[in-house]
């Protein structure tokens, strides 16, 4: 019953998340929780408290990528429970045409209902190109501004 609850908890914050609104998944944070995204790209990430990961959701947001969790799976005791999404990530230009698509694995520690901590793994060669995409969507509105 308890991996239950928590796959529901999990999933009612991920569709606030998709909505927008990144409230809930950040009101079930601890404080000091870490979070970790390993990369050589602009996302890289190794950031504690919510504040921090805030900013790095919110960018996530703005710039238009779509998480999907495709599997969640969640173990232990509610002192020490583990979980583990599968999850597939996209982003649309304004033609509706995809600009990044990816695949991962987010791994995280939750205890008392609370998120310790957690780290996302993903194809680091699709994140840097959707950096370079980016970087070139600032360059041509640089470049057409008067």
């Amino acid at each position: 019953m308890y991996p239950w609850i928590v796959r529901r908890m999990i999933e009612g914050a991920l569709r606030s998340q998709a909505r927008g609104d990144p409230g809930p998944l950040l009101s079930k944070a601890a404080d000091d929780v870490h979070f970790v995204f390993p990369s050589d790209s602009s996302w890289a990430a190794d950031i504690h408290g919510k504040a921090e990961i805030e900013l790095w959701i919110r960018r996530f947001m703005e710039v238009g990528l779509q998480f999907d969790p495709q599997e969640i799976v969640v173990s232990g005791w509610p002192w020490d429970t583990s979980i583990y999404i599968y999850f597939t990530d996209h982003a649309t230009d304004a033609n509706g045409d995809v600009v990044c698509e990816n695949r991962g694995v987010i791994r995280g520690k939750i205890a008392w209902g609370k998120t310790k901590s957690y780290a996302a793994y993903e194809d680091t060669q699709k994140v840097a190109a959707f950096d370079q995409y980016l970087a070139s969507l600032k360059a041509d509105a640089q470049a057409g501004a008067p």
